[in-house]
């Protein structure tokens, strides 16, 4: 086969081009027909390969961390359950809801033995939160030394029942100096706790529940 074999083809006349060109001339539209059936069919289906292998291997890291987990269930549902019933423990030694004006009334006690002047105590509407305890707000305004403050503290600290306070927007400030020989002033606002039953949580949700008796308790000037 001549390169002259390629210069003298008769387009009209395929069948007596020489058999070397006919070869050349099949291999090159093979080789087209490879080339656009790997460019239009094969390389798509390869990336759809990779995206669909990419998957694979998150499934496969997924269902192995789903089966870790499937594993480790019945230990963690058994730790679960003792975190519960520690919480139900610890949730117990608050007061109760019949404990609660006994409370109150061991507080301003509390207070009065440390010797206090009970300015204001006026429990406020009981909140239920998280459908496992309840909050009740105090406004106080209370008068004494740092000494009796710290007192009226330990007092609450010794109650039999265990109580939780906690204080918002609470200010403690001198008195008129002249007058008062060093007494604080304490004003604001403390809560405490207590446990609430499961079957009065599922009454009452988490709705408000206002004080009966509060108006009672509440001290103007006392000591």
């Amino acid at each position: 086969m001549k390169l002259s074999d390629f210069r003298n083809l008769d387009r009209n006349n395929i069948g007596g081009w020489p058999q070397g060109v006919k070869l050349v001339i099949c291999f090159v539209i093979f080789v087209l027909i490879m080339v656009a059936g790997w460019y239009f069919e094969i390389s798509p289906q390869q990336d759809e390969l990779q995206q669909k292998q990419a998957q694979e291997e998150g499934l496969k890291k997924d269902f192995s961390e789903k089966q870790a987990k499937v594993v480790n269930l019945e230990a963690l549902k058994a730790q679960l359950d003792e975190m519960r019933d520690l919480l139900r423990q610890l949730l117990r030694q608050l007061p109760s809801k019949t404990e609660m004006p006994e409370l109150l009334v061991n507080i301003s006690q509390a207070a009065l033995s440390a010797g206090l002047e009970t300015q204001l105590f006026q429990p406020g509407a009981e909140t239920v939160k998280e459908g496992f305890y309840a909050e009740k707000p105090i406004q106080l305004r209370m008068l004494g030394t740092y000494h009796q403050f710290g007192a009226f503290i330990s007092g609450v600290a010794a109650l039999p029942r265990v109580v939780i306070l906690t204080m918002h927007d609470v200010s403690l400030k001198p008195t008129d100096i002249k007058a008062a020989g060093g007494q604080l002033s304490l004003e604001g606002t403390i809560k405490t706790y207590r446990y609430v039953e499961e079957d009065e949580s599922e009454g009452t949700g988490s709705k408000s529940a206002a004080p009966k008796s509060d108006a009672a308790q509440t001290t103007q000037g006392g000591k």
